[in-house]
């Protein structure tokens, strides 16, 4: 089994994302032949700053590396440092229906959004097909709400090994039905465009001034409280284990106990659960030689997978 995953340099990465799709796709060290990429080319639609760019493509590697991911088992690689997959896309761009793209929901949600329309966003599902397909990954990790990039890229493989011959690997969507909700400091689903994220690896100060500010309901204090409707509880449930988190629960029906004493609580259980990360990222941090010879090593491992597909392709359509 060979799998895919991905990751935009959007932002410094928070906790949502660490529960949502950074744990997750470390453990998948374990079940398979693990690619996973920081997909610098798709941040383009949306990061313009070359500096703040290149400042989040490496704050991603150096967060992923301290959480646990492991370059003898992942490949692990920036995506702009295999060129194969952007040819490819415009090979796969070849076939790929019009209709197809204008069907797709990402490109809608984000004008919605007020993101500027552009080419690379309206294609952006197609360079998605040629990142699976070039490493003929066999299965593809998602989200329910990414599903459809999936069945894009289903789709054109179908359509191109129909056309030109059995090129491509027609990949399979694992659908993360248990994935961690993470409700923001607001109580809305944490994210970066939202600002009501907390950071993996933010200050100790600026981190307990984001927990602080989690908004709860107005319930005195003497008063029970629903532990299942609280957001700190929530949170705590993240990190704390069966038995902390029925004396918390405990705690909340029984009455005087205020959201400011459960915050705190939650505060110093997230701050203990990312420790040996913060000093592990503290020690990648002074040593940025490793940190790109990883994503070398990577971007050579990916790119013979990609090489080999890329000249599949060409041969298959009469340009080699």
């Amino acid at each position: 089994m060979r799998i895919l995953s991905g990751i935009q340099p959007s932002g410094k990465l928070h906790i949502g994302n660490y529960f949502g799709m950074m744990r997750p796709a470390i453990e998948l060290q374990e079940q398979g032949q693990a690619y996973l990429f920081i997909a610098n080319y798709h941040a383009l639609t949306t990061v313009t700053d070359p500096e703040v760019l290149r400042a989040w493509t490496w704050d991603v590697a150096l967060d992923f590396l301290a959480c646990g991911l492991d370059p003898e088992r992942t490949v692990f690689f920036r995506q702009s440092d295999v060129p194969e997959v952007t040819e490819l896309s415009w090979l796969l761009s070849i076939v790929t229906p019009m209709g197809l793209l204008e069907r797709c929901h990402s490109y809608k949600d984000k004008t919605a959004k007020g993101i500027t329309p552009s080419h690379g966003l309206f294609a952006y599902p197609v360079l998605m097909a040629a990142d699976i397909l070039a490493v003929q990954a066999t299965v593809v990790p998602v989200g329910r709400d990414q599903k459809q990039h999936v069945e894009v890229t289903r789709d054109l493989a179908i359509k191109f090994n129909h056309q030109y011959g059995e090129i491509f690997t027609v990949p399979e969507p694992s659908i993360r039905e248990h994935v961690a909700v993470v409700p923001g400091v607001d109580g809305q689903k944490m994210s970066k465009s939202y600002n009501n994220h907390i950071e993996l690896f933010g200050s100790k100060k600026e981190t307990k001034s984001r927990v602080m500010r989690i908004v709860t309901d107005s319930t005195p204090l003497e008063d029970p409280k629903d532990p299942d409707t609280c957001n700190v509880f929530a949170l705590y449930k993240l990190f704390a284990d069966e038995a902390e988190q029925q004396a918390m629960a405990d705690q909340y029906r029984a009455g005087d106990f205020g959201y400011g004493t459960a915050k705190k609580a939650l505060f110093e259980k997230l701050w203990d659960y990312f420790e040996p990360f913060r000093a592990r990222r503290e020690a990648l941090a002074a040593d940025p030689d490793f940190v790109e010879s990883v994503l070398q090593r990577g971007a050579a491992k990916a790119r013979i997978e990609a090489g080999k597909t890329l000249q599949a392709a060409r041969k298959a359509m009469g340009l080699a």
